[in-house]
């Protein structure tokens, strides 16, 4: 269970004049923010803007040529698949890629492009592993050649390019590395050609919380399978990460990171605002748990790894809506009227804070009844004020309910 230092050497001679040495770039505003050297690996600058061009052209690569032949079998969420679709393109072999409904309209143009008439693309099931279920059938069926996203050695050779090239930037100086990680391929690959060189490095692997597979497997110490999880950070879940890289990361990681999804919409949004940088979820990951260990880096060298940066432009509502929720600044409640005038006035007037804001307010009134529910959502300027806005309420007696992430409800106010 190794990935040596020769297979990400021969790897990245494959992958010479195809995937980008991508920048290794210092970031001043969070090492100043950390106390702390810290670089971002901008692997959304590949021309698929994503890492997963390494891994699977070094796999398509590889293949004889009895089995270029048969043609090649994915299946992806979106980055993989634009990885396996550009080097179908560009290796004149023909590929059929299989992706859940649910992958936003921006990844599925990409594969399209990329691939031109070698790649055909299927939509299945709602979820990767549906998708994948569907693609392994599909190979047998035809004998193709299976191009897995994570669990291969030549994938997870091909992802340790990124450290070897982190490794030569640095000259060897690097203190953390911090990777998402999705079925484990990419924090896998990138630990495996650093810590060979630098036993000192400590590596750090980042999940979304409700889709933090790794973390639930290592806690297990065996590879245990989520069944229902969060879909949001597309890039990076799934519901059970490879084999081989499980044996990896229980080698070389030390801990996994769990982050909540209003923090790499956070990120995300901060990356964009401040740094320009256009970040997917899970490509977001990594900085958005530096957080976590801030302590532990302060002073030393740090690289997070930008995995992608592939993010439809129709999510951001969705992303801004979750940012400012984990941030405390918006709120829902419903609230039980009394149904005669001047309701409404003396809520304006009475329970909400000078710079409190209405963003959405559903009332129908009844007239067969004494009271009717409203559905108000409510943005702060200051999370201390949500207290000041929930008394003023009660001062109103009026009867409220604060619908929590977790209600459904939520879900139809979202």
């Amino acid at each position: 269970m190794t990935i040596t230092i020769q297979q990400i050497e021969e790897a990245a001679k494959r992958l010479n004049g195809v995937a980008s040495r991508t920048p290794l770039q210092l970031s001043h505003r969070l090492s100043q923010l950390y106390d702390a050297k810290v670089y971002i690996k901008r692997e959304d600058l590949q021309d698929v803007r994503s890492f997963k061009i390494r891994g699977g052209y070094n796999k398509i690569a590889s293949l004889t040529d009895e089995e270029k032949k048969r043609g090649v079998v994915a299946a992806s969420t979106g980055n993989h698949a634009q990885g396996i679709a550009y080097s179908c393109s560009s290796l004149k072999i023909k590929g059929v890629i299989f992706m859940p409904t649910v992958t936003p309209n921006q990844k599925i143009a990409k594969v399209k492009h990329f691939g031109g008439e070698y790649a055909e693309i299927r939509l299945i099931g709602n979820t990767f592993d549906e998708a994948i279920e569907a693609s392994q059938q599909y190979c047998q069926e035809k004998n193709a050649i299976y191009v897995h996203p994570f669990d291969d050695p030549l994938i997870i050779a091909g992802q340790g390019t990124i450290g070897k090239e982190i490794y030569e930037k640095l000259e060897g100086n690097v203190d953390f590395v911090i990777s998402p990680i999705g079925g484990g391929g990419l924090v896998s690959g990138i630990s495996s050609y650093i810590i060979q060189k630098n036993p000192q490095c400590k590596f750090y692997g980042v999940e979304a919380a409700g889709a933090a597979s790794m973390e639930n497997s290592l806690k297990e110490e065996k590879i245990v399978s989520l069944g229902s999880f969060d879909t949001f950070v597309d890039g990076a879940a799934v519901n059970k990460v490879g084999t081989l890289a499980f044996e990896l990361c229980k080698k070389y990681l030390e801990k996994v990171l769990v982050v909540d999804v209003g923090k790499v919409c956070t990120t995300m949004i901060e990356l964009y605002q401040q740094d320009g940088i256009i970040a997917e979820p899970a490509g977001a990951l990594s900085i958005s748990a530096l957080d976590e260990i801030k302590d532990a880096i302060k002073g030393k060298t740090v690289v997070c790894i930008l995995s992608g940066g592939n993010n439809d432009i129709l999510r951001y509502p969705e992303i801004m809506e979750k940012s400012l929720t984990y941030k405390g600044l918006k709120h829902y409640f419903l609230v039980e009227f009394a149904q005669k005038p001047g309701q409404l006035k003396q809520f304006l007037n009475q329970a909400l804070g000078p710079t409190d804001d209405i963003v959405l307010f559903e009332y129908i009134k009844r007239n067969a009844k004494e009271n009717g529910p409203a559905l108000i959502g409510i943005e702060l300027a200051r999370k201390e004020d949500l207290q000041a806005l929930i008394d003023n309420m009660k001062q109103l007696e009026l009867h409220f309910t604060k619908i929590s992430t977790n209600d459904p409800l939520y879900s139809f106010v979202l």
